[in-house]
């Protein structure tokens, strides 16, 4: 019997993104990785889009995705996990901010907290600038809010200019 039964349930939402090896595989491996602790069921997954790469662009385009799940852990513990489930894929954390990766799983959100430490941001501190952040969570449920800016990903994603960031549906 899964360990989170008898734990307070939070929902949270989890990026998952790769631009090295089978990009695909990668995120979907991660995304069940998830489920695989034992800590966290995955209650939806988006879609898996490519994507632009943003900021450091000099790259290949990345292959993003995004579940909403439901887990025992709290945040800091969720992060821990996630940094896990990202080296056991192969990711090395570099020089290069933004930089090619195997796999990266970022927490968007959880619940309606509003964390800010040196080691964790919640909301996600970009969230609301990614468009391959913004239409997978649309995917899901475009009704969600976002707890510091009080819209929701559907209004957020609709203030993107829709020619920057291409992505499209793989």
């Amino acid at each position: 019997m899964p360990q989170f039964e008898f734990m307070k349930i939070k929902t949270a939402y989890i990026s998952a993104g790769s631009n090295m090896g089978n990009k695909l595989e990668n995120c979907k491996n991660g995304l069940e990785s998830i489920a695989d602790s034992g800590n966290s069921s995955i209650m939806a997954i988006s879609g898996f889009y490519a994507t632009e790469p943003v900021d450091y662009i000099d790259q290949d385009w990345f292959v993003n995705a995004v579940a909403r799940i439901e887990t025992a852990l709290e945040p800091s513990a969720l992060l821990e996990e996630l940094r896990l489930i990202e080296t056991r894929a192969g990711r090395v954390r570099d020089a290069i901010r933004f930089g090619p990766r195997t796999l990266d799983l970022d927490i968007l959100l959880y619940d309606d907290i509003i964390i800010e430490s040196p080691d964790l941001i919640i909301p996600h501190p970009r969230m609301h600038e990614r468009r391959f952040v913004l239409k997978p969570i649309c995917d899901i449920d475009g009704k969600t809010m976002h707890p510091v800016f009080e819209q929701d990903m559907e209004s957020l994603l609709d203030l993107l200019d829709e020619s920057a960031q291409r992505m499209t549906l793989c």
